[in-house]
């Protein structure tokens, strides 16, 4: 008689692995903040669209009540702001309060419809298919653009398709470099669709070798255990932190010295296990010639702003995005 499976990867009770290959995902995982609902006195409305049929993938659209805002960005038409969540590849839903809440407030503050999309997770579904699928929800969008219904549309109507900035949190910002990477400059196979720029919040990048940053001290919401079951869940199983979805600088990663890319602006924390990969990544694009700012905020750890979008960190991010967007519109 054999023996019952174990649990070989535990992700904090978000998710479970067991010796069989059975994944266990609780559907009751208690946050620790409240979700942000729409009424009628709500400065922005959302709802939820399908995007892949295939796959039963959604993305959630975010738009402001146009008589509340006032972003120096206003105009007559929204830009686009594409929000891609985190969670290490493995975990994480546009229906999180962490992902839901800041959505909500770039909606406002950035005066931009915005579009939360889900992913497929790992382990069920390992690297590439969160990429493939944000470049999935990218030609959604595309298609939004070339309806012929657009006109009169209370969602897509009164928004640029030529002003798109895509925001990607820790693994949704290593999404987001990926997806820069396969665009290119001026994001032509998306036409009318054009991307003017890539936020990479906190990007989950990694590499064999340890940074500085990496090796501690651990943080409230991570340390060094947790980013490597990320890895191990989700690249490709037999592969290392140094494979092209992981490490931009591996060994075999592509060279990006001849890939035109839209301007980038990275962000990370003072006080965070990932701070010394977003730097390097930045200063090494620097180096290219690439356009890239590099931001860090003193103080903060991972996930300031998706875990507290109403401090005053969070404010003067917002700030920054903003400044970005702005510098980079049409």
């Amino acid at each position: 008689m054999g023996s019952l499976p174990c649990v070989v990867e535990d992700m904090g009770g978000v998710l479970q692995l067991y010796s069989d290959g059975t994944v266990f995902r609780p559907k009751d995982i208690k946050f620790n903040m409240q979700l942000i609902d729409q009424n009628d006195e709500s400065s922005v409305f959302f709802k939820d669209c399908q995007y892949d049929k295939i796959h039963d993938l959604h993305l959630r659209l975010y738009k402001p009540r146009s008589e509340t805002t006032s972003s120096p960005l206003s105009n007559a038409k929204l830009p686009i702001v594409v929000f891609i969540h985190g969670g290490g590849f493995c975990a994480g839903s546009r229906e999180w309060p962490n992902s839901h809440n800041c959505c909500f407030r770039l909606a406002a503050e950035l005066n931009a419809l915005v579009v939360a999309l889900d992913y497929r997770l790992a382990p069920e579904h390992r690297l590439p298919a969160a990429m493939e699928d944000a470049f999935a929800a990218m030609k959604w969008l595309q298609a939004q653009a070339l309806s012929e219904n657009l006109n009169g549309d209370a969602w897509f109507g009164e928004v640029e398709f030529d002003n798109v900035f895509v925001l990607g949190d820790s693994s949704g910002g290593n999404i987001a470099h990926h997806l820069a990477v396969q665009l290119g400059g001026g994001s032509s196979e998306l036409a009318p669709v054009r991307v003017r720029g890539y936020v990479l919040l906190a990007p989950f990048f990694g590499g064999v070798a340890r940074t500085k940053s990496e090796l501690g001290p651990s943080e409230a919401v991570l340390n060094l255990e947790l980013l490597d079951s990320f890895w191990r869940l989700s690249l490709p199983i037999g592969e290392t932190r140094d494979h092209p979805y992981a490490n931009p600088f591996g060994p075999e990663s592509p060279s990006l010295e001849v890939v035109s890319l839209d301007p980038m602006l990275v962000v990370a924390s003072e006080i965070e296990l990932l701070k010394d990969r977003a730097k390097d990544y930045a200063k090494r694009l620097k180096a290219m010639g690439k356009t890239i700012d590099f931001v860090e905020f003193k103080g903060q750890q991972h996930g300031f702003f998706t875990n507290e979008p109403f401090s005053e960190a969070s404010n003067e991010f917002l700030k920054v995005v903003e400044k970005f967007m702005s510098e980079n519109s049409t």
